[in-house]
């Protein structure tokens, strides 16, 4: 049985902070803290003299970061953020006039922005509409037609909290012969992801919200039987083979993922996800996603029971995730994020009303505390 109580001392802000917004910027624990005080110090007093320290700490996250998600180590590849795996996937696919992508109307704009650019190439990018803050599975089939050459989607839409059955999805895709991007970043640590099972060929998440790691340290996925239907347009000296062999030109790419990292690592936050990913695995997934399920749901009875609007699905479990969205029906958002501000409660603006998002380290005396602070305005 796992102390919850107990892991809370891994995460100093819960002694100034009731912290809620893990969808947005989640706080440090001692552990990464201490990873990446490590590399530094390591850095600081020898500079580079021992790299196989710094080595051996970024393969250590390439595999569980792997591992987290049921990849291969070579299916990988170290980015500096969720954007950027987006644009690698964006940019590299042979696109031809009259192509199409199909994503949703309510996506961050990370994964809108990238596939509008494609319309120079004469690609359409197609918005599957959101309806009652669900994305339905038919109408994103509706949106499919023979020159659909990729879905990309959220696993959970910030803007609702809604959770995308990213599995049917992917089914959908395989069969189809379409390609299958997701950005997990609302979901990668806080809920399964398998993109075996899932079918999914691309994904990217930056390590600063559900994973609990430094901002600017994202991984990107790509499925190895995928890894030659993208043309690599971030070539650098470290994509190649021979990448050591710097007076020796060779233009031959790395036979792995790892020929999307075209330069020098974010080192000193690649030690700090390493950490973050290793106590989420000792922890285990599932443990986190059921945790992050019953505080959701006690938030939810709250906010239910004093009469608020709550904007996220919620009747169905599986739609759910770490985010709850509420709203007061007399009372603006301004004035309940001010309150919240005021009584030390960290959340969000979004998707017209406050977004809380609580992660496992969270506790049920926190939840019971930001019921008695709206109770102060309840509707």
């Amino acid at each position: 049985m796992l102390d919850w109580e107990d892991l809370r001392r891994f995460f100093p802000v819960t002694q100034k902070y009731i912290y809620l917004n893990h969808a947005g910027v989640s706080p440090l624990s001692t552990q990464v803290q201490s990873s990446m005080e490590a590399f530094l110090k390591e850095a600081t007093e020898n500079g580079y003299t021992n790299p196989e320290m710094w080595t051996e700490t970024i393969e250590s996250c390439r595999q569980s970061a792997a591992r987290l998600i049921n990849a291969n180590p070579d299916e990988i590849a170290f980015v500096k953020n969720t954007t950027q795996g987006i644009i690698l996937t964006a940019n590299g696919i042979n696109w031809q006039v009259g192509d199409n992508v199909v994503t949703t109307n309510v996506e961050f704009p990370s994964n809108i922005y990238p596939w509008w650019n494609l319309e120079r190439h004469g690609v359409e990018t197609r918005l599957v509409q959101e309806m009652n803050k669900r994305i339905l599975v038919e109408d994103i089939i509706a949106k499919i037609d023979s020159r659909t050459r990729i879905v990309t989607i959220s696993h959970v839409e910030f803007a609702s909290g809604y959770r995308n059955d990213i599995t049917t999805i992917g089914e959908i895709c395989r069969d189809k012969g379409i390609l299958f991007f997701v950005d997990a970043i609302q979901a990668l640590g806080a809920f399964e992801v398998d993109v075996k099972k899932q079918h999914i060929d691309f994904l990217s998440a930056d390590g600063h919200k559900w994973l609990l790691g430094p901002e600017g340290a994202a991984i990107y996925y790509c499925a190895k039987n995928k890894l030659n239907q993208l043309t690599n347009t971030n070539i650098g000296w470290a994509s190649v083979v021979d990448d050591l062999s710097f007076s020796e030109y060779n233009l031959t790419q790395k036979p792995s993922a790892r020929r999307f990292e075209e330069g020098s690592y974010n080192t000193v936050g690649i030690f700090g996800l390493n950490a973050a990913i290793t106590l989420l695995l000792e922890i285990g997934i599932p443990n986190i996603e059921r945790r992050i399920l019953d505080l959701t749901q006690c938030l939810i009875k709250n906010l239910y029971d004093q009469g608020y609007e709550i904007l996220s699905p919620v009747e169905n479990e599986l739609e759910r995730s770490g985010i709850v969205i509420f709203r007061s029906r007399k009372f603006s958002s301004d004035m309940l994020f001010e309150i919240f501000y005021q009584s030390g409660v960290s959340c969000a603006k979004r998707g017209g009303g406050i977004r809380l998002s609580p992660h496992f380290y969270n506790s049920e005396a926190e939840i019971d505390i930001v019921a008695d602070i709206l109770s102060t305005v309840a509707d």
